[in-house]
């Protein structure tokens, strides 16, 4: 199959296949009796990160670890300055945003941990533990903090609404539904891989790169479609929430799975640039989340721009660009 035609048809079937296999363990979940409280915290939100998380385990499997490693930080990367930015530039957050502080802690400390990490190189079983033990931490005090507050029992009651609609509530059609979409996923990443992989072979570009950029944007798709419909229902707050959530998963979750079944190996190209950018732009949210910067329609802009100057970077080449500086 034309390697192009892998890159789309994965990206489209691993969508597919992530909100499929959502809407049928929710209403799986919701079947046993289990809160939507729970349900939004495990079976929503790994759904969201279930794109990456496949993605990149496949790809270090299959021995590509840069595709994987690139889809982490690219990902992350991409909701800060790509989503964020997109979401309000429809509608611009005035207000304080509601991040807790532990929230704020976690992404930053989580960011710098898992920096470290990588600056060494790998990403070894040992560390992947660690990273999954905070990930559990993360989980359970979001549990706990969130039972008291009514505002998310609420979002996250109207969340599973939404996404129980036009599915049939019965347990065969919610099964057939979430073992099709494990299924798909699997089949998705497989074809995503390789035609990432054939393609920065085809281009003499390194798979990093193609992690950073196609495989980045494609599996942050989701995100990106739910922080710009919640933006324009005019629920802007929702954007920094998934863009939180969905740094820690990726770090934590996914990064932490990854090293602890393959290792995570780091290629030179994201210690020496990549992982920087990273912390750049959570810095840069910093003000935004602590409510000293309005994120206002210009500040969007300049997030997009931001984006926008680190895809044109990446496809001159950092290596080029850096020698030039």
């Amino acid at each position: 199959m034309d390697m192009y035609l892998q890159l789309i048809g994965g990206l489209i079937i691993l969508l597919i296949a992530a909100e499929a296999m959502v809407r049928g363990a929710v209403i799986l979940a919701d079947k046993m009796g289990v809160s939507p409280m729970v349900i939004g915290m495990t079976v929503v939100a790994f759904g969201t990160s279930a794109p990456e998380l496949v993605v990149s385990l496949q790809a270090s499997m299959q021995g590509s670890p840069g595709l994987a490693i690139g889809n982490i930080v690219g990902s992350n990367i991409a909701n800060v300055w790509l989503i964020l930015g997109a979401a309000c530039l429809v509608m611009p957050i005035l207000a304080k945003p509601a991040a807790m502080p532990r929230d704020i802690a976690l992404l930053v400390g989580g960011t710098v941990i898992f920096s470290i990490m990588c600056l060494f190189g790998a990403v070894d079983r040992v560390s992947g533990v660690i990273l999954l033990v905070i990930f559990a931490g993360f989980i359970f005090a979001s549990y706990f903090r969130g039972q008291d507050d009514p505002d998310v029992l609420e979002e996250h009651a109207e969340e599973l609404a939404e996404l129980e609609k036009g599915v049939p509530k019965n347990v065969p059609v919610a099964f057939a539904l979430t073992v099709g979409g494990i299924v798909g996923l699997a089949f998705g990443a497989d074809l995503l891989v390789d035609g990432g992989s054939a393609i920065a072979r085809s281009y003499g570009v390194s798979e990093e790169v193609i992690g950073l950029t196609l495989l980045a944007f494609g599996t942050s798709l989701p995100e990106l479609a739910a922080s710009v419909v919640a933006a324009y229902r005019g629920h802007p707050d929702v954007a920094i929430g998934n863009v939180i959530g969905s740094n820690v998963f990726n770090m934590m979750l996914v990064g932490g799975l990854v090293a602890v079944v393959t290792g995570l190996q780091v290629p030179d190209q994201v210690i020496g640039f990549d992982i920087w950018v990273m912390l750049f732009a959570t810095l840069m949210l910093m003000p935004v989340l602590l409510g000293w910067v309005k994120l206002n329609r210009g500040v969007a802009a300049v997030f997009f721009l931001l984006y926008v100057g680190y895809i044109s970077a990446q496809a001159y080449g950092v290596d080029r660009l850096l020698a030039s500086v």
